[in-house]
């Protein structure tokens, strides 16, 4: 018996009139609709992004000011490696703390470099070892929000790595990349609004 109520209640929203079908529709939202204070958008979404989750796997690796006591100058990316961190060096001895994925086994590297190019929406073009890596690769990927390189891309001296988004968030506080250092799209956005063409970079 409990079965048909629904089927019941679906056939007499049809047959009543419309201010009572009003009285149903208003008792259909405060059981199933939104809770107090939220509002149910019909709006589209701005751009694809906003389809991408900022999803991490631990809030440690949300962006946030942290101390940080450095030689280096402030303006200087310092990437450690072993910690997933990324840190933009800023005066009074603190820093801007990121979240990062890295190098996965294998494709460990360190140094010092310059920003050598900014791009907005970079596009990839996978290198010739990645290919006999993964055969299934595309020779060439516009930007955009499907492309692995994400927003936006910091170009390290004259090397095959950068700094750069990625559709993959859940990625961030691993290691699993060729030798290039992943963010969120939203954090490289901010990295990138921040750091000129010059910015030193050190990797360790």
């Amino acid at each position: 018996m409990l079965r048909l109520i629904p089927a019941l209640l679906a056939v007499l929203a049809l047959a009543v009139p419309a201010q009572a079908a009003s009285a149903y529709r208003g008792y259909l939202d405060a059981m199933f609709g939104p809770p107090p204070g939220m509002t149910l958008t019909p709006d589209r979404p701005e751009h694809m992004l906003e389809y991408q989750t900022d999803y991490v796997s631990n809030p440690i690796y949300l962006r946030q000011v942290v101390a940080y006591s450095t030689s280096e100058t402030a303006g200087t990316l310092i990437v450690d490696t072993r910690q997933h961190f990324l840190f933009l060096v800023l005066p009074g001895g603190k820093a801007m703390r990121y979240g990062i994925g890295v190098a996965r086994v294998g494709f460990e590297w360190s140094g010092t470099h310059r920003v050598s190019a900014k791009r907005e929406w970079p596009s990839w073009t996978p290198p010739a070892e990645m290919h006999a890596r993964q055969p299934g690769l595309p020779t060439f990927m516009e930007g955009g929000p499907n492309n692995p390189m994400g927003a936006r891309a910091l170009y390290l001296g004259s090397t095959l790595y950068r700094i750069h988004g990625t559709n993959e968030p859940w990625t961030i506080g691993r290691s699993v990349s060729s030798g290039c250092i992943r963010m969120t799209n939203q954090d490289v956005i901010d990295l990138y609004n921040r750091v000129p063409v010059g910015a030193k970079v050190v990797v360790v």
